[in-house]
């Protein structure tokens, strides 16, 4: 079987998310679960699906930027459509300025998705309390914000807010939001109108969209609602004016109110949580523990190899090239896309099991040479990768770096922000076993061995 070298190439590209209900992308989607430390994802769907199907839960979910979560999430949206419920996915930061959120921006873009959803279905609500707050907001900004859906259309001019024509609840939000994410004298203005009405956006939240909505979509056979909100975890480190960093700020001081949703919610939550000390309080206010995806390990604590998640790498990188060949049938074909097999198992090794690092890899090589991929040229791009990851290490983070390598732990928020925050250590998860290891790109480093 001959390789489509640019289908190959667009299915490697570190920024491509498959999206599991595509049958195309779905050839592509490899189950890491069984080298991760158990079904992680399963037991968000678990809860919703067969524990509390009637009543609304709150789930937390986190891991490295870049290890898979989107992707596991978009499966978890796919899996419920399937069970029966409505899934709404959305990305976050594509309404967000991630450096500077605020409750009730996330507020406005659960509302904001949720109602387009909706309004795709041609489910109608009466979102009168909404549309007399985005009317208030129209005054604070002192500008025209058209309410209307006939907005959407490309090329029509701003209208009044009073002009006849449908309430569109998605198009009002849509259009405060652009207008404050890039301004933030804009966006300070909206906030200071809205944060005093936190709780009434809440409550026209509840009761306005989401209470109607799954009413209305259990009497057309639903099972339910259910919110996904992706990339909060890419919120920044950085302090609000009370001096609280972002993540605590929101997860843990207005904790309770994110969780006061009434439909199924999934939040990605900042990593950087998981070794707060304000963990306990984070736990509280949802009632939940936060669900950790790890990496897939390539290698134990004690440095032996790890054949299943080394396997699995194998796998994923063999099915974007061949999606319609059986897993046992696609390692007659390694040699159309390495000079060999040892140099695929090098590139799944080195990434350490951390999904986009193998693909940001392997894309550099494509971008070198065609396949099949020299050990020459791969060896050119760890080098490269290298030097640009060492370029930011101060010598006591490779101090930093050389005791997790000796002791295979991490603690403490100060060290999280360090060292995996900037991907340096990787935490992983096998069976009943926890451990941090250091970025095997990292591992040949003359830092880690010579004292700086």
């Amino acid at each position: 079987m001959e390789l489509n070298l640019q289908k190959f190439y667009k299915a490697c590209s570190p920024s491509y998310t498959l999206a599991i209900a595509n049958p195309e992308d779905r050839q592509y989607y490899i189950d890491f679960s069984p080298a991760r430390g158990g079904k992680i994802v399963e037991q968000l769907q678990r809860t919703i699906d067969l524990l509390s199907p009637e009543s609304p839960t709150c789930q937390l979910f986190t891991g490295h930027i870049g290890c898979g979560k989107s992707t596991e999430l978009l499966r978890l949206q796919a899996d419920l459509e399937q069970a029966g419920f409505h899934a709404v996915y959305f990305e976050s930061s594509k309404d967000l300025d991630m450096a500077d959120v605020d409750i009730t921006d996330i507020l406005l873009s659960v509302a904001r998705q949720v109602s387009e959803s909706i309004e795709k279905m041609k489910i109608k609500l009466q979102p009168t309390g909404f549309k007399a707050l985005l009317k208030g907001v129209a005054d604070v900004f002192q500008t025209q914000i058209d309410l209307k859906a006939e907005a959407a259309v490309p090329g029509v001019g701003e209208f009044n807010a009073s002009t006849e024509g449908e309430f569109s609840l998605s198009v009002g939000i849509g259009k405060i939001t652009a207008k404050a994410k890039d301004a933030p004298n804009l966006r300070s203005e909206l906030r200071q109108y809205l944060e005093p009405r936190t709780n009434v956006i809440l409550d026209a939240l509840n009761k306005e969209l989401l209470e109607p909505a799954n009413r209305e979509l259990k009497r057309q056979g639903k099972r339910g609602l259910v919110v996904i909100i992706d990339n909060l975890d890419r919120i920044h480190l950085c302090a609000k004016p009370t001096g609280r960093l972002q993540p605590e700020y929101l997860f843990v001081d207005r904790g309770e109110q994110l969780a006061r949703l009434n439909c199924h919610v999934v939040y990605t939550i900042p990593l950087v949580l998981i070794f707060s000390n304000d963990l306990g309080q984070l736990t509280n206010r949802f009632g939940v523990d936060p669900k950790v995806l790890p990496m897939v390990p390539v290698q134990f604590r004690n440095g032996s190899e790890c054949a299943d998640g080394v396997e699995l790498l194998r796998q994923m990188v063999l099915a974007r090239a061949f999606p319609n060949i059986e897993p046992i049938e696609r390692y007659a074909l390694i040699a159309k896309l390495f000079d060999a097999p040892e140099t695929l198992d090098r590139l799944c090794r080195v990434t350490g099991g951390h999904v986009r690092n193998l693909l940001q890899l392997l894309y550099s090589c494509l971008q070198r040479e065609d396949p099949p991929i020299s050990r020459e040229t791969l060896e050119t791009v760890i080098v490269q990768r290298r030097h640009q990851l060492t370029l930011a290490i101060e010598p006591d983070e490779w101090e930093l770096l050389r005791q997790v390598a000796a002791t295979k732990t991490v603690s403490g928020e100060t060290k999280y922000q360090t060292l995996l925050r900037s991907l340096w250590v990787f935490e992983y998860r096998y069976g009943e076993d926890y451990w941090f290891d250091i970025n095997p790109i990292l591992a040949d480093a003359k830092e880690l061995t010579v004292d700086s």
